[in-house]
């Protein structure tokens, strides 16, 4: 199985002939030609291995529309912090809050991107600009909106209802792009296990990665989607709600839209109280695959909001002569109520992690990631980064409006965005500055390293090899920059914790100043005005350089496909997990992966009697270890795993502890045939498992020596290259430790018994696979 970036079954089998054996386009196994029908021809490979690859790149970084998920990077890092919870034990109470108030802080980023696009749609273009006849002019598109035109649109309620349309399209489009990927990835069924069977596995020996319906998120997501959906609608009808209800309080003349808006109001708050009940009850279930059909109430819930947005729309049209907008539109100051209850979110949750730590407490961990805070830090980032980008959207976009007058100002045609945004947008510069300091430490601590290896580098090579200080150099750099991966959590934390600082300050200044920065310290001493309006600007372009530049990666990657595949890389490992928290978030590629490779190596060792060594590279070993725990124990005894340049233990062992900590891999290994694993110094993604064997023998085999060879030789005439994460099997150990898995599988070839259903599957599905024993 091959790791981030994906790559050919031609490159992986050594072969350009190679035949499709099960799978389509999407994700497939592949064997040399020669080999497809190695089945019929047991006595060809007695004492051989035959070779088969899966490709799951096409996953991750397939079609251009993978492209699209750059915006939905927010959701992504929001999901992440559900899975980085402390190993505390599963029936905890602690649990069960840590999940609740990872969704409520998820719903609060699909508010805050639905309150983004109503504050360019609705705010800025028809309450602002339009209402603005400075603003309308050299605007022909928004002619028919303006008051001068005195058009049917010119009424405020009216352009507000048309321009709703946009934000509405918005979320029709995060709906359509998870239901999409839904159906694709979220709908793999793991093999059946029947009691009494050899695929039954008791509940009371299996960790959570084992568990049936830890891959089937099927109707989890459905539900999910649904209340986000809804939450979505709900928060485009309170913008209406809110600027009818300014026009209906300035007198008694319009009495009856009055009580319609308190009845329109009291059905949003109903819908958005029956939105908080079921994110409050949509749980995971991991013990089976959740079938269960929902309720009615949550399959109707975004249709009713649908009706009751235009509902709204209806009474924001209605006529109501001398209603004129000016100034923001009602309702702004809500980007600073929904950054106050995130930031208490992230509060609670760092309170939650902290109990689960403390219930979790062992010796090894030491080796967790941020002390269980890995989870709240990561929560706060996707707080901060959904921010920025709703930031950027508008703070560029009231630019180009105003035709580039600072918002806010006198001369400004239009009052701009909220002016917490600004305040928020002032606050990156100086948190670049803190990156920027992390950095430099980093850099000092890269020379520091290498200068302390660079004296050890020349003992791992052969005594009698001539000196050669630029090639130490290279070498120990090396080295020395792949060990920043576990400096990692310096960095989130630094961010997480300026980023926090910063935040609270931008509410505080903005609520008690209602002024952008630069106004707001007009009677400060020059300097602080002169540092707040330069602050103030270099953040809003900032904000609309980040949102830009991801606009701009997004059209590169659907033309190209090698960007595309870049792309693909960063979502190989941020959509690993299960979508358990945001339902927009881009899909899980593993609950398509994982039930393949399970329903592979389950099938063919029960339906042939095989042995099989399953290898992975770098993510593949995730995936690799993930199948394999979802095998009974009797499959499981039949299976090695061979692992080289894994993130097993070092990134995901220590940033998700509970479900990769020492006590889950400890079991894994315990469970199956053998275990084995490569690791080099260089490497800066994989690493060391440290496990030992019950026999005395460690799985970790290394650190390899890389480069192979230090100078030129007999063997090697040109410089070996630094190999690092990559081309592990170029090695001689590779071939060396993956020989001695399958020595110690069993002797002899087994029969080929007759075929039966696997796993008492009724249909019998053929599942084709190599005689006597294969390396995947």
């Amino acid at each position: 199985m091959h790791g981030v970036g994906g790559t050919t079954a031609q490159d992986m089998l050594g072969d350009p002939r190679v035949q499709l054996i099960t799978g389509d386009d999407t994700a497939a196994c592949y064997r040399r030609t020669e080999d497809a029908d190695a089945e019929e021809r047991p006595g060809d490979y007695r004492g051989e291995p035959v070779r088969e690859a899966y490709c799951w790149s096409n996953l991750t970084s397939g079609n251009g529309a993978r492209a699209l998920w750059l915006i939905l990077v927010p959701f992504m890092v929001a999901n992440l912090a559900h899975w980085m919870r402390p190993a505390a034990p599963p029936d905890h109470r602690a649990q069960r809050i840590y999940d609740l108030l990872v969704r409520m802080l998820a719903l609060s980023l699909t508010v805050l991107l639905a309150a983004a696009a109503c504050e360019v749609a609705l705010d800025l273009t028809a309450w602002q600009c339009a209402g603005t006849p400075v603003c309308v002019a050299g605007k022909s598109w928004l002619g028919f909106l303006s008051p001068d035109n005195g058009g049917w649109w010119s009424a405020p309620g009216r352009r507000l209802a048309l321009a709703s349309v946009v934000p509405l399209l918005v979320i029709g489009f995060l709906w359509w792009l998870s239901h999409r990927t839904w159906s694709a990835y979220e709908s793999a069924s793991p093999p059946p296990r029947v009691p009494g069977s050899s695929r039954y596995t008791p509940d009371a020996e299996r960790t959570a990665l084992s568990l049936e319906g830890f891959w089937y998120g099927r109707r989890l997501v459905a539900r999910l989607r649904a209340a986000h959906t809804t939450a979505g609608v709900l928060t485009i009808a309170a913008v209406l709600l809110a600027a009818g209800a300014k026009a209906d309080g300035t007198g008694g003349h319009y009495s009856v839209l009055a009580v319609t808006g308190r009845a329109l109001t009291a059905l949003v708050i109903l819908l958005a109280a029956a939105t908080l009940v079921v994110v409050w009850r949509t749980a995971r279930s991991e013990a089976a695959p959740d079938e269960e059909t929902d309720r009615l109430v949550v399959r109707a819930l975004p249709y009713a909001a649908l009706v009751v947005l235009g509902l709204i729309a209806v009474h924001s049209a209605w006529a109501r002569p001398g209603s004129h907008s000016y100034g923001p539109l009602p309702g702004a100051a809500a980007f600073g109520g929904i950054a106050v209850f995130q930031g208490v979110l992230v509060l609670a949750l760092a309170v939650t992690a902290w109990v689960l730590q403390r219930a979790a407490a062992r010796d090894d961990d030491a080796r967790t990631a941020l002390r269980g805070m890995g989870g709240p830090a990561v929560a706060l980032l996707a707080c901060a980064v959904g921010g920025v980008l709703s930031g950027g959207v508008a703070q560029r976009f009231a630019d180009w409006m105003d035709g580039g007058a600072t918002p806010g100002q006198a001369h400004a045609p239009v009052p701009g965005p909220p002016v917490l945004l600004s305040w928020q947008a002032s606050a990156i510069p100086a948190l670049l500055v803190v990156c920027v300091v992390v950095a430099v430490l980093a850099a000092v601590r890269v020379l520091i390293v290498r200068r302390r290896v660079a004296a050890d580098v020349p003992g791992l090579y052969d005594p009698r090899e001539r000196p050669d200080h630029r090639r130490t150099r290279a070498i120990a750099g090396t080295i020395a920059r792949a060990g920043l991966t576990d400096a990692a959590p310096v960095l989130v934390a630094a961010t997480s914790a300026v980023t926090l600082v910063l935040g609270a300050g931008a509410v505080a200044g903005a609520w008690l100043t209602d002024r952008a920065p630069g106004r707001a310290t007009e009677g400060a001493p020059p300097v602080v005005h002169a540092a707040a309006e330069t602050a103030e600007s270099l953040g809003s372009w900032l904000m609309s350089a980040g949102v830009i530049l991801l606009l701009a990666m997004g059209r590169r990657a659907y033309r190209d496909h090698s960007a595309r595949r870049t792309i693909g890389i960063l979502w190989d490992v941020g959509t690993f997990w299960p979508r358990a928290a945001h339902p927009f978030a881009p899909p899980c590629y593993a609950e398509r992966a994982v039930p393949d490779l399970t329903w592979r190596m389950a099938t063919w060792t029960e339906r042939f009697d095989g042995r099989l060594v399953i290898s992975g590279h770098s993510q593949g070993s995730v995936l690799a270890a993930a199948a394999v725990w979802q095998l009974d124990l009797v499959t499981r005894s039949r299976v090695a795993l061979l692992t080289y340049g894994s993130p097993l233990e070092r990134l995901y062992g220590r940033w998700f502890p509970a479900f990769f900590g020492p006590p889950a891999l400890t079991g894994l290994h315990r469970e199956m045939d053998d275990w084995r694993n490569l690791w080099r110094f260089t490497d800066p993604i994989g690493g060391p498992i440290r496990l030992t064997c019950e026999d005395g023998r460690r799985v970790d085999q290394g650190p390899l020596r890389d480069p192979l060879a230090f100078g030129r030789t007999l063997q090697n005439p040109l410089p070996a290259q630094i190999l690092g994460h990559g081309d592990y099997q170029a090695d001689p150990v590779f071939d060396t430790v993956r020989a001695e898995l399958i020595a110690r599988l069993g002797p002899g070839l087994p029969g080929m018994p007759e075929q039966r259903p696997a796993g008492g599957h009724p249909d019998g599905l053929p599942t084709q696979g190599s005689s006597g024993r294969s390396s995947a």
